[in-house]
């Protein structure tokens, strides 16, 4: 059983120092931000340079040259709308660590992503979504179903879609909560991958309360059957409650280390 991927947040346009580095086009607080986020055990790097509608093409490229060159072990997830700033990063991408994955498709106006994954033989997050938050469960599955459908027609492997049911915000929405973990647990009783992000759940909560109501909401849907997260892995008790489930699910052997691992 592969252990649960992470997917680190935090090279993201909407950090002040993360755009003002996109602008100039100066890699060393990206490059800041990509270390700490690696040695705090991040599988992959989510890149997010927002939606790039003047400048994607040359920027995706630029920011998965200087990422690879200096951290060639750590995959990428390149996050954009910008379709054609999404293929100009894969075409420049070094697969040696693993395949990029693009973040993301939908079942509305990003469903194209979907053909562009199958072209370039890329992952994909598929947003169980067409127009903003569905409104239930139905909705979710019906979209995921399309997704998949349209994986299907193109050639792409299911494995290679983490299907995301929109983790929705606590504060605000808490009567959903238990509908999203029962998505996850029906995307996964269908035999497919899992995604969601974790900052979502906790977003407008203190900030002392964020990492606590992350790491719950994530052991649970754990148990619900997800594979994989996007987190801000600089917050050690998500990164030790996703290490300790891995560790109860049979997917790493146990040591008195294991949190160091």
């Amino acid at each position: 059983m592969a252990r649960f991927l992470t997917i680190g947040e935090r090279i993201h346009v909407i950090s002040p120092t993360i755009r003002k580095a996109l602008q100039e086009k100066n890699p060393e607080p990206i490059l800041a931000r990509a270390r700490e986020q690696i040695e705090a055990g991040a599988n992959y790097l989510d890149v997010n340079i927002g939606p790039a509608d003047r400048d994607g093409e040359e920027l995706m490229p630029w920011a998965v040259k200087i990422l690879q060159e200096e951290f060639p072990n750590t995959p990428l997830c390149l996050d954009t709308a910008n379709m054609k700033a999404i293929e100009a990063g894969i075409k420049v991408y070094d697969r040696t660590a693993g395949k990029p994955i693009i973040n993301s498709a939908d079942a509305g106006p990003r469903l194209d992503m979907i053909n562009l994954a199958a072209e370039y033989d890329a992952m994909v997050i598929g947003l169980c979504a067409k127009e903003g938050i569905p409104r239930d469960n139905d909705e979710r599955m019906m979209y995921c179903t399309q997704i998949l459908e349209r994986a299907m027609e193109t050639g792409l492997d299911p494995e290679n879609i983490l299907f995301d049911p929109l983790f929705v915000v606590l504060k605000g929405m808490q009567d959903k909560q238990q509908e999203v973990l029962e998505a996850v647990r029906q995307i996964s009783e269908m035999g497919l991958l899992t995604t969601g992000g974790l900052s979502n759940v906790s977003n407008g909560c203190p900030k002392e309360l964020r990492g606590l109501i992350e790491a719950t909401f994530c052991a649970m849907a754990i148990q619900c059957g997800l594979t994989s997260a996007i987190i801000n892995p600089l917050d050690k008790l998500v990164i030790n409650v996703i290490k300790t489930a891995d560790l109860i699910k049979g997917r790493t052997l146990y040591a008195d280390s294991y949190l160091d691992l």
